[in-house]
């Protein structure tokens, strides 16, 4: 499949596409210091084979995206402010440019608006996708991820120490973090070590650059929470979370649920931070049932005096 390149907001985006462009486009925006390959080729794929047009890029900062070498963030005062405590540091670029990024690759592919599904991080950012570019939006969903409001950003002890360790920056020994890490996010009951390995070590050979993931950490931690834009949303959303999830506790997506109007939740026992591929058939079902949507519904407020006796 050819390497495509997209101008967008000022940088340059990686992309592929998967499917028939006459299709309604459907925009997958990966998470944290993951690059597009995180959605595998097999479910892009599998969507695809639904009637979506299937597009998927490398966020900047990953992969084979621009890259912002040497720009600087003070990561212990972000931490520090993230928990409550002192002021935010300067953060490079928020989650409302990432959005933007995601809007200028529509733009380039002259699709006037899209269903747009993301997940952790990418849930964030097709959140605020739907809040600061509705008109850009047909349908959004959001897996495994939150709303930015800090009590509903919660994970397990050791899968946040799991996510704050840097790499290691020797291949075999990356692999072997990359395992030993996803045994922790990732479904157990489907986790597979081999497989792992294998998506590793394509990862690392495709765009390894760990530089990045501080950058996306402060775009995260200097964006403002979108509990006031999610409720005012009329964009259709769907909410899908794992109940295993460890470094977003499932609370997270109940949250985003019951923030948005008429979003519709699943809840999934068996999925943690990940998307295993026994259960792509019941994913691609509801994300291809929810992409049918088309008319946003518009929030009203009932009139009691057309009613008698009232």
């Amino acid at each position: 499949m050819a390497v495509l390149f997209a101008p967008s907001n000022g940088i340059e985006l990686c992309y592929e596409t998967f499917g028939k462009p006459s299709d309604p486009p459907l925009l997958l925006v990966m998470g944290f210091a993951a690059q597009m390959i995180g959605w595998d080729e097999g479910l892009c794929q599998a969507l695809a084979d639904r009637g979506r047009f299937v597009i998927r890029f490398d966020n900047r900062d990953c992969g084979l995206s621009t890259r912002l070498d040497g720009v600087t963030v003070d990561l212990p005062a972000l931490l520090v402010a993230s928990a409550g405590h002192g002021d935010m540091p300067p953060v490079p670029y928020t989650l409302s440019t990432m959005a933007d990024d995601a809007v200028g690759l529509l733009d380039h592919l002259d699709i006037e608006a899209a269903h747009v599904l993301g997940a952790s991080m990418g849930g964030m950012i097709v959140q605020t996708m739907a809040i600061e570019h509705p008109q850009r939006v047909l349908t959004m969903s959001s897996i495994m991820s939150t709303t930015g409001e800090p009590g509903y950003l919660q994970s397990s002890p050791e899968a946040m120490v799991a996510l704050m360790t840097p790499p290691p920056e020797e291949r075999e020994a990356y692999i072997h973090f990359s395992v030993e890490r996803g045994a922790l996010f990732s479904s157990p009951r489907y986790y597979d070590r081999a497989k792992s390995a294998l998506k590793a070590a394509a990862a690392y050979d495709r765009g390894f650059y760990p530089e990045g993931a501080g950058r996306h950490l402060a775009a995260i931690g200097g964006s403002p929470d979108r509990s006031d834009g999610l409720r005012s949303l009329s964009v259709p959303t769907l909410v899908i979370h794992g109940r295993a999830d460890q470094l977003i506790l499932a609370v997270g997506g109940e949250r985003t649920a019951e923030l948005i109007p008429g979003a519709t939740l699943m809840i999934l026992n068996d999925m943690a931070h990940d998307l295993p591929e026994p259960l792509w058939p019941l994913v691609v079902d509801v994300v291809i049932s929810h992409t049918q949507h088309q008319i946003r519904v518009q929030p009203f407020e009932l009139d009691d005096s057309r009613w008698p006796g009232q």
